[in-house]
């Protein structure tokens, strides 16, 4: 297992969230989103220019910024 930021996962891998490191309103929105910690999140796919990042949560898939992923740190299961 390693730790690293949402923002530098490839695609087609899968995670859990281990901390949001934001307070705040951007927090707040991540956290509204159903991302805290112990959320199992899989990258979709990236935009031509890397951002934004689309990932599956749950049911649903979401798009996220990069400075939206930056503040998201997650275990990846190799």
């Amino acid at each position: 297992m390693r730790e690293l930021l949402l923002r530098y996962m490839k695609s087609g891998e899968s995670a859990v969230i281990s901390k949001i490191t934001c307070d705040g309103e951007l927090g707040r929105r991540i956290r509204d989103m159903g991302l805290v910690p112990g959320t199992p999140v899989r990258v979709e796919g990236r935009a031509p220019l890397q951002d934004p990042v689309a990932i599956r949560v749950r049911d649903f898939t979401l798009s996220l910024r990069n400075n939206e992923a930056d503040v998201i740190e997650v275990t990846v299961e190799e």
